[in-house]
Protein backbone atom coordinates (compact mmCIF):
# COMPACT_ATOMS: atom_id res chain seq x y z
CA UNK A 1 0.00 0.00 0.00
CA UNK A 2 2.71 2.44 0.51
CA UNK A 3 4.15 1.77 -3.33
CA UNK A 4 7.16 -0.26 -3.05
CA UNK A 5 8.70 -1.43 -5.95
CA UNK A 6 9.74 -5.11 -4.97
CA UNK A 7 6.15 -5.92 -4.51
CA UNK A 8 4.31 -8.10 -7.25
CA UNK A 9 1.48 -6.10 -8.71
CA UNK A 10 -1.07 -8.49 -8.66
CA UNK A 11 -0.12 -8.83 -5.26
CA UNK A 12 -0.66 -5.14 -5.26
CA UNK A 13 -3.86 -5.31 -6.53
CA UNK A 14 -5.41 -7.93 -4.57
CA UNK A 15 -4.27 -6.58 -1.09
CA UNK A 16 -5.83 -3.08 -2.15
CA UNK A 17 -8.98 -3.97 -2.82
CA UNK A 18 -9.07 -6.16 0.34
CA UNK A 19 -8.39 -3.29 1.76
CA UNK A 20 -11.39 -1.54 0.46
CA UNK A 21 -13.68 -4.48 1.08
CA UNK A 22 -12.98 -4.35 4.65
CA UNK A 23 -12.72 -0.55 5.21
CA UNK A 24 -9.01 -0.49 6.28
CA UNK A 25 -7.04 2.82 5.66
CA UNK A 26 -3.36 3.15 7.01
CA UNK A 27 -2.96 4.42 10.16
CA UNK A 28 -1.46 7.95 9.97
CA UNK A 29 0.00 8.22 13.47
CA UNK A 30 1.83 4.88 13.06
CA UNK A 31 3.25 6.19 9.78
CA UNK A 32 4.55 9.65 11.26
CA UNK A 33 6.05 7.74 13.83
CA UNK A 34 8.12 5.21 11.40
CA UNK A 35 9.19 8.44 9.96
CA UNK A 36 9.62 10.70 12.55
CA UNK A 37 7.82 13.02 11.19
CA UNK A 38 4.95 15.00 12.52
CA UNK A 39 3.27 16.02 9.44
CA UNK A 40 2.68 19.90 11.26
CA UNK A 41 4.31 23.18 10.35
CA UNK A 42 4.62 25.44 12.86
CA UNK A 43 3.67 29.70 12.92
CA UNK A 44 4.95 30.87 16.21
CA UNK A 45 3.22 34.50 16.46
CA UNK A 46 5.92 36.66 18.11
CA UNK A 47 4.45 38.45 21.41
CA UNK A 48 2.59 40.91 22.62
CA UNK A 49 -0.22 38.93 21.34
CA UNK A 50 -2.61 41.59 21.27
CA UNK A 51 -1.40 41.90 17.62
CA UNK A 52 -2.99 38.60 16.80
CA UNK A 53 -6.06 40.28 15.71
CA UNK A 54 -4.03 42.28 13.15
CA UNK A 55 -5.75 41.65 9.84
CA UNK A 56 -2.54 41.74 8.53
CA UNK A 57 -1.05 38.51 10.43
CA UNK A 58 -4.08 36.39 9.58
CA UNK A 59 -3.41 37.32 6.24
CA UNK A 60 -0.32 36.10 6.60
CA UNK A 61 -1.48 32.93 8.32
CA UNK A 62 -3.87 32.33 5.61
CA UNK A 63 -1.60 32.83 2.91
CA UNK A 64 0.70 30.10 4.56
CA UNK A 65 -2.22 27.95 5.49
CA UNK A 66 -3.74 28.00 1.57
CA UNK A 67 -0.19 26.89 0.32
CA UNK A 68 -0.72 24.08 2.64
CA UNK A 69 -3.76 23.04 1.65
CA UNK A 70 -3.41 19.24 -0.25
CA UNK A 71 -0.35 18.50 1.02
CA UNK A 72 0.23 16.17 4.11
CA UNK A 73 1.24 19.37 6.55
CA UNK A 74 -1.45 20.98 8.46
CA UNK A 75 -0.68 24.26 10.54
CA UNK A 76 -0.41 25.04 14.10
CA UNK A 77 -0.01 28.47 15.75
CA UNK A 78 1.94 29.01 19.14
CA UNK A 79 2.06 32.02 20.85
CA UNK A 80 5.04 32.99 23.13
CA UNK A 81 3.55 35.02 25.79
CA UNK A 82 6.53 37.22 26.45
CA UNK A 83 9.26 38.37 24.42
CA UNK A 84 11.44 36.52 27.62
CA UNK A 85 9.66 32.96 26.58
CA UNK A 86 10.01 33.35 22.92
CA UNK A 87 12.97 31.00 22.42
CA UNK A 88 11.79 28.42 25.14
CA UNK A 89 8.50 28.42 22.39
CA UNK A 90 10.53 27.08 20.05
CA UNK A 91 12.44 25.19 21.61
CA UNK A 92 9.66 22.95 23.22
CA UNK A 93 8.06 22.63 19.72
CA UNK A 94 11.46 21.30 18.50
CA UNK A 95 12.78 18.92 21.74
CA UNK A 96 9.38 17.35 21.58
CA UNK A 97 9.12 16.63 17.65
CA UNK A 98 5.81 18.54 17.79
CA UNK A 99 6.51 20.28 14.43
CA UNK A 100 8.88 19.62 10.92
CA UNK A 101 9.32 23.01 10.05
CA UNK A 102 8.56 26.81 11.14
CA UNK A 103 7.29 29.58 9.56
CA UNK A 104 7.79 33.04 11.97
CA UNK A 105 8.29 37.20 11.32
CA UNK A 106 9.89 40.13 12.87
CA UNK A 107 13.23 39.15 12.49
CA UNK A 108 15.77 40.43 14.59
CA UNK A 109 19.09 41.70 13.32
CA UNK A 110 20.97 39.28 15.55
CA UNK A 111 18.03 36.40 16.01
CA UNK A 112 18.83 33.76 18.49
CA UNK A 113 15.41 32.13 17.38
CA UNK A 114 17.25 31.30 13.53
CA UNK A 115 20.55 30.37 15.65
CA UNK A 116 18.71 27.86 17.61
CA UNK A 117 17.15 26.62 14.28
CA UNK A 118 20.12 26.57 12.19
CA UNK A 119 22.63 24.85 14.84
CA UNK A 120 19.42 21.94 15.44
CA UNK A 121 18.94 21.51 11.60
CA UNK A 122 15.25 22.17 11.33
CA UNK A 123 13.78 23.74 8.35
CA UNK A 124 12.15 27.41 8.70
CA UNK A 125 10.98 30.23 6.51
CA UNK A 126 10.99 33.91 7.86
CA UNK A 127 9.34 36.96 7.02
CA UNK A 128 12.39 39.19 7.30
CA UNK A 129 15.69 39.04 7.07
CA UNK A 130 18.40 38.77 9.26
CA UNK A 131 22.40 39.51 9.69
CA UNK A 132 23.15 35.49 10.21
CA UNK A 133 26.17 34.68 8.21
CA UNK A 134 24.36 31.27 7.18
CA UNK A 135 21.91 31.73 4.41
CA UNK A 136 18.16 30.77 5.10
CA UNK A 137 15.00 31.07 3.34
CA UNK A 138 12.65 33.86 3.57
CA UNK A 139 10.63 36.46 2.40
CA UNK A 140 11.70 40.51 2.67
CA UNK A 141 9.20 43.25 2.37
CA UNK A 142 11.36 46.24 1.26
CA UNK A 143 11.30 48.43 4.26
CA UNK A 144 14.68 50.66 2.98
CA UNK A 145 11.73 51.60 0.13
CA UNK A 146 9.47 52.67 2.57
CA UNK A 147 11.86 54.86 4.75
CA UNK A 148 13.28 56.22 1.54
CA UNK A 149 10.62 56.87 -0.69
CA UNK A 150 8.10 57.73 2.23
CA UNK A 151 10.53 60.72 3.04
CA UNK A 152 10.86 61.83 -0.14
CA UNK A 153 7.16 61.92 -0.89
CA UNK A 154 7.49 64.60 1.92
CA UNK A 155 10.26 66.38 0.84
CA UNK A 156 8.88 66.72 -2.42
CA UNK A 157 5.44 68.09 -0.76
CA UNK A 158 7.88 71.14 0.35
CA UNK A 159 8.74 69.67 4.22
CA UNK A 160 11.91 69.69 5.49
CA UNK A 161 11.14 69.26 8.56
CA UNK A 162 10.15 65.38 8.63
CA UNK A 163 9.96 63.25 11.63
CA UNK A 164 10.44 60.05 11.89
CA UNK A 165 8.61 57.59 13.86
CA UNK A 166 10.48 53.97 13.66
CA UNK A 167 10.27 50.08 15.25
CA UNK A 168 12.56 49.26 17.87
CA UNK A 169 15.91 49.40 16.39
CA UNK A 170 16.61 45.47 17.15
CA UNK A 171 14.48 44.34 14.41
CA UNK A 172 16.15 44.13 10.99
CA UNK A 173 13.18 46.26 9.31
CA UNK A 174 13.38 48.97 11.38
CA UNK A 175 17.16 49.25 10.91
CA UNK A 176 16.46 48.95 7.09
CA UNK A 177 13.59 51.52 7.05
CA UNK A 178 15.98 53.63 9.07
CA UNK A 179 18.55 53.64 6.63
CA UNK A 180 15.91 54.36 3.70
CA UNK A 181 15.01 57.71 5.54
CA UNK A 182 18.44 58.27 6.38
CA UNK A 183 18.80 58.12 2.10
CA UNK A 184 16.65 60.53 1.02
CA UNK A 185 17.35 63.09 3.44
CA UNK A 186 21.03 63.11 2.32
CA UNK A 187 19.63 63.06 -1.21
CA UNK A 188 17.71 66.21 -0.05
CA UNK A 189 20.75 67.62 1.24
CA UNK A 190 18.81 68.02 4.31
CA UNK A 191 21.00 67.32 7.89
CA UNK A 192 19.94 64.66 9.53
CA UNK A 193 17.84 65.50 13.53
CA UNK A 194 18.12 62.82 15.86
CA UNK A 195 15.29 64.75 17.75
CA UNK A 196 13.26 64.13 15.30
CA UNK A 197 13.64 60.49 15.07
CA UNK A 198 11.87 58.25 18.09
CA UNK A 199 11.80 54.77 18.47
CA UNK A 200 8.12 53.06 19.86
CA UNK A 201 6.03 50.51 20.27
CA UNK A 202 4.45 48.68 17.77
CA UNK A 203 1.04 50.26 18.48
CA UNK A 204 -1.25 53.05 18.55
CA UNK A 205 -0.49 54.25 21.80
CA UNK A 206 3.56 54.40 20.79
CA UNK A 207 2.94 56.35 17.97
CA UNK A 208 0.41 58.39 20.49
CA UNK A 209 3.23 59.14 22.85
CA UNK A 210 6.36 59.74 20.47
CA UNK A 211 3.83 61.86 18.34
CA UNK A 212 3.28 64.16 21.51
CA UNK A 213 7.12 64.70 22.21
CA UNK A 214 7.68 66.06 18.72
CA UNK A 215 4.98 67.96 18.67
CA UNK A 216 6.20 69.67 22.02
CA UNK A 217 9.79 70.44 20.24
CA UNK A 218 10.57 73.80 19.80
CA UNK A 219 10.45 73.38 16.07
CA UNK A 220 7.89 70.75 15.87
CA UNK A 221 7.99 68.63 12.35
CA UNK A 222 5.47 69.34 9.66
CA UNK A 223 5.46 65.49 8.34
CA UNK A 224 5.61 62.64 10.39
CA UNK A 225 6.80 59.46 8.68
CA UNK A 226 5.65 56.32 10.72
CA UNK A 227 7.11 52.59 10.27
CA UNK A 228 3.82 50.89 10.90
CA UNK A 229 -0.21 52.25 10.14
CA UNK A 230 -1.13 51.63 14.16
CA UNK A 231 1.91 53.98 14.80
CA UNK A 232 0.76 56.65 12.08
CA UNK A 233 -3.23 56.38 13.59
CA UNK A 234 -1.58 57.38 16.60
CA UNK A 235 0.30 59.84 15.46
CA UNK A 236 -2.57 61.62 13.87
CA UNK A 237 -4.74 61.20 17.61
CA UNK A 238 -1.63 63.56 18.47
CA UNK A 239 -1.97 66.22 16.09
CA UNK A 240 -5.83 66.51 16.73
CA UNK A 241 -5.14 66.85 20.43
CA UNK A 242 -2.43 70.00 19.67
CA UNK A 243 -5.46 71.65 17.67
CA UNK A 244 -4.23 70.76 14.38
CA UNK A 245 -5.16 69.20 11.32
CA UNK A 246 -3.85 65.69 10.07
CA UNK A 247 -3.22 65.95 6.44
CA UNK A 248 -3.37 69.63 6.76
CA UNK A 249 -0.73 71.35 9.28
CA UNK A 250 1.12 67.97 10.08
CA UNK A 251 1.31 65.26 7.22
CA UNK A 252 1.47 61.54 8.58
CA UNK A 253 2.28 58.32 6.18
CA UNK A 254 1.83 54.49 7.54
CA UNK A 255 3.95 51.80 6.31
CA UNK A 256 2.25 48.67 5.91
CA UNK A 257 -1.10 49.57 4.55
CA UNK A 258 -3.79 48.04 7.45
CA UNK A 259 -7.55 47.49 6.23
CA UNK A 260 -8.69 50.47 8.81
CA UNK A 261 -6.31 52.87 6.92
CA UNK A 262 -8.33 53.30 3.86
CA UNK A 263 -11.23 54.35 6.49
CA UNK A 264 -9.23 56.70 8.96
CA UNK A 265 -9.87 60.47 9.00
CA UNK A 266 -8.09 61.37 6.86
CA UNK A 267 -7.39 58.74 4.74
CA UNK A 268 -4.28 57.23 5.80
CA UNK A 269 -0.71 57.46 2.88
CA UNK A 270 0.82 54.34 3.45
CA UNK A 271 2.97 51.39 1.39
CA UNK A 272 1.26 48.39 0.31
CA UNK A 273 2.71 44.82 -0.18
CA UNK A 274 0.80 41.41 -1.10
CA UNK A 275 0.96 39.94 2.40
CA UNK A 276 -1.36 36.54 1.27
CA UNK A 277 1.10 35.87 -1.54
CA UNK A 278 3.90 36.19 1.20
CA UNK A 279 2.72 33.85 3.21
CA UNK A 280 1.80 31.55 0.72
CA UNK A 281 6.06 31.79 -0.72
CA UNK A 282 6.60 30.86 2.82
CA UNK A 283 4.69 27.88 2.86
CA UNK A 284 6.22 26.97 -0.76
CA UNK A 285 9.79 27.68 0.14
CA UNK A 286 9.77 25.95 3.71
CA UNK A 287 8.77 22.34 1.74
CA UNK A 288 11.33 23.37 -0.83
CA UNK A 289 13.89 23.41 2.16
CA UNK A 290 12.68 20.45 3.35
CA UNK A 291 13.01 18.30 0.16
CA UNK A 292 16.79 19.87 0.21
CA UNK A 293 16.57 23.22 -1.78
CA UNK A 294 19.54 25.11 -1.01
CA UNK A 295 18.92 28.14 0.99
CA UNK A 296 20.45 30.84 -1.61
CA UNK A 297 17.75 29.68 -4.09
CA UNK A 298 15.05 30.38 -1.63
CA UNK A 299 15.40 33.95 -0.48
CA UNK A 300 13.46 37.19 -2.07
CA UNK A 301 13.06 40.79 -1.30
CA UNK A 302 9.64 42.45 -2.89
CA UNK A 303 9.23 46.12 -3.21
CA UNK A 304 6.25 47.78 -1.47
CA UNK A 305 4.19 50.23 -3.46
CA UNK A 306 3.16 53.84 -2.44
CA UNK A 307 -0.49 54.28 -2.11
CA UNK A 308 -1.40 57.50 -1.63
CA UNK A 309 -4.24 58.76 0.05
CA UNK A 310 -4.53 62.17 1.82
CA UNK A 311 -3.00 62.23 5.20
CA UNK A 312 0.09 63.09 3.71
CA UNK A 313 -0.30 66.63 2.23
CA UNK A 314 1.76 69.57 1.47
CA UNK A 315 3.66 71.85 3.75
CA UNK A 316 1.19 74.68 3.58
CA UNK A 317 4.22 77.05 4.66
CA UNK A 318 6.31 76.42 2.34
CA UNK A 319 3.18 76.42 -0.42
CA UNK A 320 2.06 80.01 1.58
CA UNK A 321 5.43 81.28 0.97
CA UNK A 322 5.47 80.40 -2.37
CA UNK A 323 2.36 81.70 -3.56
CA UNK A 324 3.39 85.34 -1.69
CA UNK A 325 6.92 85.09 -3.87
CA UNK A 326 5.02 84.74 -7.10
Amino acid sequence: MNGYADVNEETRKQIVEAAKQYGYSPDRIGRRLRKNLSDTIGFVLSPPQRHFANPLTLDLIMGIDERLHGTPFQLIIAAARTVGDELATFRRLVEEQRVDGLIFTRTRRVDERILYLQERGVPFATLGQSESEKPFPFVDIDHFVVGREGTARFVALGHRRIAFINTPDEFTFSARRRRGYEAALAAARIPLDEDLIIEGDMTEEGGHQAALRLLALPEPPTAILCGQDFAAMGAARAVYEVGKLPGQDVGIMGGDDHPMGQYFDPPLTTFHAPIPKAGARLGEMLMAAMQGEPAENLQEIWNPKLVIRASDGPNRNAQSRREAQA
